[in-house]
C-alpha cells in the first residue's frame, strides 16, 4: 500500500527513567535537589540532557513527528497550571484510571500567565533535533510538534479555593475555571508559532470521560480555534491537533469530527468498535491512529496493525494520518516504550512491502 500521508507520531509522554544507572540519573538528581546536595540548575542540565536522549530514541525509532517526551512535566495537569499566579498546587490526585497521580490547582483568583508555558521548552527540543544527524530518507520529513494539555482538562481538574468568598467565587463553577485557561492557552499559540511550531497537540482526554459538560469543552476550543486562524492570516503554517485518550470515543465521533480543529487523535485501546465506524463513516479531517496501546507492555504484531490501517487511511481525507501510540507512553518501561515505536516502523515497512508485491 503507498501511504505518503500516513506519518509516524509520538502521542506526546516518553519514560524519564530506564533501568540501567546512566537512565535513572533524573530520579538520582530530584532527589539530591530535595535534600539540598543539588541545586535547581543541576536539575535543568540534567533535564536538557535527558530530552537530548528521549529526542535522539524517537528519531532512532523511526518516527516522523516527535515531541520532546514531556521530560520536564511532574503531570499534565500542574505543570501548566503551576506556572500561573494565583493558582496554588496542592494534593495529590490519581489521573484517570492509571497508576500515576497530578498535583491539583486551586484557583485563589484569576490566573495571570507572567511567561511562557512550554514555548521555551519547545525551543530547546527544536534545537536539539536540529543537531541530530537525519537518517536516511528523513531529509525534510521530520518535526516535533509541543503538547498542552487542553482547557476543559485542565479547569476539571482544578479547584477554587473559598469558593464562597471574594474572587475566588468567580472560578467555583467549572466554566469559569475552564475558560479561563482556555483564554492562557490560546496567548501560548503566537510563542509557539513564532518559535516554529507547525502543529499544536491539545490533549483533552476529560472531554470524551464526561461527555455531559460537551457544551463546556466545546466552547473552550474558541480561543484557541481564534489563536490559530489568526496566526493563519498572518501567513504562517498552524494546524491545531485535538487528541482525546483512556475512554471510548467512539459514541462522539461524529461530534469530534465536526468541531473546528485539523487533527483528531483517537484512542483505539478503549473504543472495540472505532476501527468499524471509522473504517465505514470515513474522516474529513486528518486523523491520529492511536493503535499501539501505550499502557499495555504487550507488543502489537506489525501486520495485524498494517492491515488496520489499510482498512481505514483510504476513507480518511487525502489519506492522511498520524500512526501512534494510544496515548503517552510515561507509563511503560522505557525499553518497552521504544520497542513500542519501533513497531511503527515496521507497520510503514509492511504496507510498503505489501505494494512492491
Amino acid at each position: 500500500m503507498n501511504a505518503p500521508g500516513l506519518h509516524l507520531s509520538s502521542a506526546g509522554s516518553y519514560p524519564r527513567i530506564g533501568d540501567s544507572p546512566e537512565l535513572q540519573v533524573l530520579r538520582r538528581t530530584i532527589a539530591a535537589l530535595d535534600k539540598g546536595e543539588r541545586t535547581t540548575a543541576d536539575l535543568l542540565e540534567v533535564q536538557n540532557e535527558v530530552t537530548r536522549h528521549v529526542i535522539a530514541e524517537q528519531v532512532r525509532a523511526g518516527l516522523d513527528l516527535i515531541t520532546d517526551g514531556l521530560i520536564r512535566w511532574y503531570d499534565p495537569i500542574s505543570h501548566l497550571a503551576g506556572k500561573l499566579d494565583n493558582i496554588q498546587i496542592k494534593g495529590l490526585v490519581r489521573f484517570f484510571d492509571t497508576n500515576t497521580y497530578f498535583r491539583q490547582p486551586v484557583f485563589d483568583g484569576a490566573p495571570v500567565k507572567r511567561g511562557h508555558l512550554v514555548a521555551g521548552e519547545y525551543s530547546f527540543a527544536r534545537n536539539a533535533l536540529g543537531h541530530l544527524p537525519t537518517p536516511r530518507g528523513k531529509a525534510g520529513k521530520l518535526g516535533i510538534k509541543p503538547v498542552l494539555t487542553g482547557p476543559y482538562t485542565l479547569g476539571k481538574f482544578s479547584l477554587s479555593e473559598n469558593p464562597g468568598n471574594g474572587s475566588s467565587k468567580t472560578f467555583a463553577a467549572l466554566e469559569a475555571r475552564v475558560q479561563a485557561y482556555a483564554e492562557i492557552l490560546a496567548t501560548e499559540f503566537e510563542a509557539l508559532s513564532q518559535a516554529g511550531a507547525e502543529l499544536i497537540q491539545v490533549d483533552e482526554p476529560a472531554a470524551i470521560k464526561y461527555p455531559n459538560d460537551w457544551a463546556i469543552f466545546e466552547s473552550s476550543l474558541a480561543p484557541l480555534v481564534n489563536a490559530r486562524d489568526k496566526i493563519i492570516k498572518s501567513g504562517r503554517k498552524l494546524e491545531l491537533a485535538l487528541y482525546v485518550y483512556f475512554h471510548d470515543c467512539a459514541p462522539l465521533y461524529e461530534k469530534l469530527l465536526a468541531l473546528p480543529v485539523d487533527v483528531v487523535g483517537l484512542d483505539f485501546t478503549y473504543s472495540p468498535k472505532l476501527l468499524d465506524t471509522v473504517a465505514s463513516a470515513g474522516s474529513q479531517k486528518a486523523l491520529g491512529l492511536g493503535l499501539i496501546d501505550g499502557r499495555n507492555t504487550n507488543l502489537e504484531d506489525p501486520a495485524q496493525v498494517a492491515r488496520q490501517v489499510e482498512r481505514m487511511l483510504p476513507k480518511i481525507k487525502d489519506q492522511r494520518a498520524f500512526l501512534g501510540p494510544s496515548s503517552g507512553l510515561e507509563y511503560l518501561p522505557r525499553h518497552r516504550a521504544f520497542a513500542k515505536l519501533e513497531i511503527l516502523s515496521k507497520v510503514r515497512a509492511q504496507l510498503e512491502g505489501r505494494e512492491r508485491r
